[in-house]
């Protein structure tokens, strides 16, 4: 499996819907390639994170505007 054909599946493996077909390859792949296996972690931890946000809390669209600001800043907003 090459880097691309591993970002493709990074979101069925962080929900642990990764084809049986594909997890061999997607392992060896995380294994050999530390840019991948770095992107992955992050891409797991930012799913975790997001899951135990809470929606109907009172402080969410303050904390949501925050958090896209901090982006912002961070990336750099694209025009179009």
């Amino acid at each position: 499996m090459n880097c691309i054909e591993a970002i493709d599946v990074m979101g069925d493996a962080a929900e642990d819907r990764l084809d049986p077909s594909c997890s061999a390859g997607f392992q060896e792949h995380m294994e050999e390639c530390p840019p991948c296996a770095t992107y992955y972690e992050q891409l797991r931890i930012t799913r975790l994170a997001l899951q135990n946000l809470d929606p109907a809390a009172p402080e969410a669209p303050a904390r949501r505007a925050e958090l896209i600001a901090t982006f912002r800043r961070a990336f750099g907003e694209k025009k179009n």
